[in-house]
């Protein structure tokens, strides 16, 4: 029996494809640097578009949040770690998947199945409780025993720039305090993709999304993200085909930075115990230990 499709399934023959190689492009004792696979973002955003659903700000951020997901797993967190998953169920606690992978292959496959039909235990979307509200966080890394290490929201813009931006400012900001002020330890990330055409049609809109972007981050203060980042991304009526565009995006706040800046402060709020394989890619080094596993 098939998993029955939800609204991450478009992108899944791709994720099952896509390439898991070393992100890291320094060298041990350098400043951390980290290489996206815009390539495999390009294919994933091209899926709804494609399906002229990209006016569609929920098809195409799926895409996005899916991205997301993927890189933090080609940097070395577990595929069951990272939410959302690259298969159904989405959200799965990894003392859950251990327990499916200690099971009989034909009582596993039907507890898997029963999984899938119990949003309560394996939801496609993952909530968390704020300070103030429950926030559906659309990237994120968790486990019982730790809680929340990385909150990851994500947010599309594709026209309306201008009038649009400053709704955009306040959710996200408002978003960043309620996490950050129950999970303070806690990796919390803005990361936003913009169409092109901001560049064209209202470059003013474009310059306070630079501002934007720059002023959600935390100062030291405990307030803002943890790290933001943005992307632009380009297509036409005529050719469906996304393409990642990122001449005109600032280095600090350009996707790689995003990810160096994140993972680096999973990393510090974490043990050496934890996340073994992220840290010794981040390090550069092969770390003499095994990872800690509790469960």
């Amino acid at each position: 029996m098939e998993s029955r499709p939800d609204s991450f399934s478009a992108f899944d023959a791709e994720l099952a494809s896509a390439s898991m190689t070393d992100p890291w492009l320094h060298g041990r004792g350098e400043e951390p640097f980290y290489s996206p696979d815009f390539e495999l973002l390009e294919r994933l955003l091209t899926i709804p578009v494609r399906g002229e659903k990209g006016s569609a700000s929920g098809a195409l951020a799926n895409g996005v949040d899916s991205w997301l997901a993927h890189e933090l797993r080609r940097a070395g967190f577990g595929p069951d770690e990272v939410w959302p998953r690259a298969s159904r169920p989405r959200v799965l606690p990894r003392e859950v998947a251990l327990l499916l992978e200690k099971l009989p292959r034909a009582l596993a496959d039907e507890v898997r199945q029963k999984l899938e039909t119990m949003s309560v235990v394996a939801p496609t979307d993952a909530k968390y409780l704020g300070r103030a509200y429950e926030k559906q966080v659309d990237v994120s890394i968790s486990r019982w025993d730790r809680g929340p290490e990385l909150l990851i929201s994500t947010k599309t813009q594709v026209s309306s720039f201008g009038k649009n931006l400053s709704n955009r400012f306040e959710e996200a900001y408002g978003d960043a305090g309620n996490l950050r002020s129950r999970y303070p330890l806690a990796a919390v990330g803005f990361f936003f993709v913009q169409r092109s055409t901001v560049l064209r049609d209202e470059p003013a809109a474009f310059e306070r999304t630079v501002d934007m972007m720059r002023k959600l981050r935390d100062i030291g203060d405990g307030n803002g993200y943890t790290a933001t980042g943005l992307a632009l991304v380009s297509w036409t009526d005529e050719d469906p085909e996304v393409k990642v565009e990122l001449g005109q995006v600032p280095v600090d706040i350009r996707p790689e930075q995003f990810f160096t800046r994140i993972i680096d402060r999973v990393l510090l709020a974490s043990s050496v115990g934890h996340h073994v394989q992220v840290r010794g890619g981040f390090e550069r080094r092969q770390l003499a230990l095994e990872e800690d596993f509790t469960a």
